[in-house]
């Protein structure tokens, strides 16, 4: 088991280290073939990212930090109430209208109001983004909670257990595939929030230094924040996908 691990573990390092020279590769060409300042070659851009890295990192802290507080913001507010939807049709008929007129809009003209109530800082941002997020969240939970086999309810409470153990040991765990399913997309929604959020109105963040590189033309300073969010990105998709897979174990198998 622990050998099958590296395997995949090196395999997947393998593809991620082959898939970057191939986006290098066509990043290059059509550097060439464009032969326009705007697109910037990747040794370039490479050399300008390791001489702003020193301003560059704290932007991408600052990034990382509020995305994760997103994600676990609405994490807390999404997942009881989705096991709850999921688990009682009454009150998912009450709640579930209201939830279907609020899921389609985009969140993100949200941010004019979240700006003057919560201020230019890291609050308006981790709202916006953790509100985008948590209809994501709520909707995956509930489905999944909806789906879980009658019969397994059933065999667990005909061995004694109650509403909290049998949501802990049977409900749980068969919404966990989902919710991680859900966090991994919302991780990319709440990136792209986060990045028009920082553009419009912020002073930190990776949006900000990829926006205000634009404004001085210094286009490969922008591509190498650019690099940075989809660091940032990766990072954090691998990162819940590893979470994942320490807590459903039985997936592997």
């Amino acid at each position: 088991m622990e050998g099958g691990r590296v395997h995949d573990a090196a395999w997947k390092v393998a593809a991620y280290a082959a898939s970057t020279v191939a986006l290098l590769g066509l990043w290059h060409l059509a550097s060439l073939v464009l032969a326009s300042p705007a697109l910037p070659a990747p040794l370039e851009t490479v050399r300008v990212l390791y001489a702003y890295l020193p301003e560059l990192l704290p932007a991408f802290l600052i990034s990382l930090y509020r995305v994760l507080a997103a994600l676990v913001a609405a994490s807390i507010l999404a997942i009881p109430l989705g096991l709850a939807l999921g688990r009682s049709p009454r009150l998912d008929a009450l709640v579930s209208p209201a939830l279907h007129i609020l899921y389609p809009i985009p969140k993100v003209v949200l941010l004019p109001i979240f700006l003057v109530m919560l201020g230019l800082g890291d609050a308006s941002k981790i709202a916006l983004m953790a509100v985008t997020v948590f209809f994501q969240i709520l909707a995956s939970v509930r489905d999944a909670a909806a789906c879980v086999p009658r019969g397994s309810i059933l065999a667990a409470r005909s061995l004694g257990a109650g509403r909290i153990c049998t949501c802990l040991h049977v409900v749980v765990p068969a919404v966990l595939p989902e919710l991680f399913t859900a966090l991994r997309v919302g991780s990319g929604t709440a990136i792209a929030v986060l990045f028009l959020s920082e553009a419009i109105a912020g002073s930190t963040g990776l949006g900000y230094f990829i926006v205000d590189s634009w404004s001085m033309i210094d286009y490969p300073r922008m591509f190498a924040g650019m690099i940075g969010m989809a660091v940032l990105g990766v990072g954090i998709y691998e990162a819940l996908a590893g979470v994942e897979r320490a807590l459903t174990p039985w997936r592997r198998a």
